[in-house]
């Protein structure tokens, strides 16, 4: 089994909105701030199961105000919208990067069957119980 690659170098760009990783294989990402808040691995966001995933609209403009690192495995964002429970492992951030414009049009075909536009504010969820965090 290979090993996952792992970042060299992580830096937030707060002017153009996006998080350039560059890894020790030689792949170098610049992920949009709103790629990687509507595709948060959250709970908040990818529900508890498969069909459970929340669609998040209103991220266009949503920035990194806090980046910290979780062990030596991941890192931790906090988006100026308040969500911090996402955590991006190394490789999770590797395949956003690879897929990314897969990952966008997904999105983007998402928010067309939801009847949605991208920038339309969220709309509070109502609470079922169960989970305490959202």
């Amino acid at each position: 089994m290979s090993k996952s690659p792992i970042p060299q170098a992580i830096t937030v760009h707060e002017q153009s909105r996006v998080l350039e990783v560059v890894f020790d294989d030689g792949a170098h990402f610049r992920l949009p701030f709103e790629l990687l808040r509507v595709y948060s691995p959250s709970a908040e966001v990818m529900g508890h199961g498969p069909g459970q995933e929340v669609l998040q609209t209103g991220k266009r403009e949503v920035a990194i105000v806090q980046l910290d690192a979780v062990g030596h495995y991941a890192v931790q964002p906090t988006f100026s919208d308040g969500h911090d429970s996402g955590i991006f492992t190394w490789a999770y951030l590797y395949e956003l990067g690879r897929d990314q414009a897969q990952l966008w049009q997904r999105y983007l075909d998402r928010l067309q069957a939801a009847g949605v536009e991208r920038d339309a504010p969220m709309r509070p969820k109502a609470h079922k119980g169960g989970c305490g965090g959202h």
